[in-house]
């Protein structure tokens, strides 16, 4: 080596690759920026943090369910950036923590006194009035309490089946009775079929919510006659959600996918996030129940499931706290066209989505469905909605013509829609 000059260190493989999964937190990332952003409308920014929260769902069902899954299996191979799957779970712990702290930041310290200068308040019970009060109450005793079903763990009643990302309350309980055993956990399932937030009558011509769960957490005494609450929490369980199937040893793909979508709702916990207010204890007992290391438990400092704060974008009627709706253009044939065939004899369409209007695309699939000259129509579909035009019209288009369908069963969480429309297709000779 000539004097003056040093060799220059060989960078690591990890300072030059960006891995599938960190790849993945910088998008959410992004979105998250939507939401701290305060030059986009303030309900808009709530819409980008539950659609964080969304996103991050996924990411522990499906990404580190199957780093975890892996790691069970025995596999611990170097990724192509070098590092092992253990160092990537580990890296992907350490900034999903951060993540997480960092949306509940936005939560509390941007976005909640930024929708109360508003006039759109998210109240605790203690800042209600009487009218409110009694307003909830009754909602809850109508519409809540019939739904619950109060459950106390012990030898007899062993811990429920908590189903994937439902909204749950644990209670640490005390026998009144003197002489009794130690503190005993009970749970209660929040409902799915209702909303997250109910919407409370407000004097002052604000738009008040609270929580469900808090209504529920605050009737809690009344379900648990006998026993006195000495603390109580909010939590959520994440499962693996990925399906484990061989597709070359399945008979049928759409029965083996159906029958795994069952196991779904059921799999092993990866993550459990829980109220940051919550008691060690209950901490403790529900970790040790859902056999998760501490690294994977998510403490909250607000609302346990964030994505539902969307809610409060589609219950909002202020209009002006929210992008301009967006009209795209309608695809407009030329006067001399007879159809859309006609149009298309004369010139190519290019349509550019969401830009261009997808009416066009809808309009030519229902058009081929009527048109007698039209004998053969072949169709891909990934996914579609629950009352999808295009599969009405290749229903209604296979009693005349032949029509061929290929149908994405493992369409990630469409799984079930689209195997439902599957088999109405077979069934009506597609």
């Amino acid at each position: 080596m000539r004097a003056g000059i040093m060799r220059k260190e060989p960078q690591r493989a990890q300072s030059l690759f960006l891995s599938r999964d960190e790849s993945w937190l910088g998008f959410n990332r992004r979105v998250l920026e939507e939401a701290e952003d305060a030059s986009n409308p303030l309900l808009e920014r709530v819409k980008f943090l539950a659609i964080t929260a969304s996103n991050l769902d996924e990411f522990f069902e499906i990404r580190i369910a199957g780093m975890l899954q892996r790691i069970e299996d025995g596999y611990n191979d170097a990724s192509p950036d070098g590092a092992t799957l253990r160092e990537s779970l580990d890296a992907m712990k350490e900034e999903t923590q951060r993540f997480v702290a960092d949306q509940y930041r936005c939560w509390n310290k941007e976005l909640l006194p930024a929708m109360r200068a508003e006039g759109i308040r998210v109240l605790a019970w203690e800042e209600m009035d009487e009218e409110a009060r009694r307003f909830a109450t009754d909602y809850y005793q109508r519409e809540v309490d019939p739904l619950l079903t109060p459950i106390t763990i012990d030898p007899a009643h062993p811990f429920p089946r908590v189903l994937n990302k439902a909204m749950c309350l644990a209670l640490l309980l005390r026998r009144k009775r003197r002489g009794t055993a130690g503190p005993v956990l009970g749970v209660l399932t929040v409902p799915r079929a209702l909303p997250r937030f109910v919407r409370i009558p407000s004097s002052n011509g604000s738009e008040d919510f609270i929580f469900l769960a808090d209504l529920i957490e605050r009737n809690a005494g009344g379900m648990y006659r006998g026993y006195e609450i000495l603390s109580r929490a909010a939590f959520r369980v994440t499962r693996n959600s990925n399906l484990y199937f061989q597709e070359e040893e399945s008979r049928s793909l759409l029965e083996t996918v159906r029958a795994e979508l069952h196991n779904r709702r059921k799999g092993d916990a990866v993550r459990l996030e829980i109220d940051s207010q919550a008691d060690p204890e209950i901490v403790d007992r529900l970790r040790v129940n859902f056999e998760l290391d501490e690294s994977l438990v998510y403490h909250t400092d607000g609302p346990v499931n964030l994505s539902r704060t969307m809610t409060l974008y589609d219950s909002s009627s202020r209009s002006e706290l929210k992008f301009k709706p967006f009209v795209p253009r309608e695809l407009r044939l030329n006067r001399k066209s007879v159809d859309l065939f006609d149009e298309i004899r004369h010139r190519d369409i290019l349509l550019h989505h969401p830009y261009d209007s997808y009416d066009g695309v809808v309009g030519f699939i229902q058009a081929g469905a009527r048109d007698p000259k039209v004998v053969s129509m072949k169709q891909t579909l990934y996914r579609t909605s629950a009352d999808s035009p295009i599969f009405q019209a290749l229903t209604e288009a296979a009693q005349t013509k032949e029509v061929t369908a290929v149908v994405e069963l493992t369409a990630r969480f469409d799984e079930a829609s689209n195997i439902r429309w599957a088999r109405d297709l077979e069934d009506a000779g597609v």
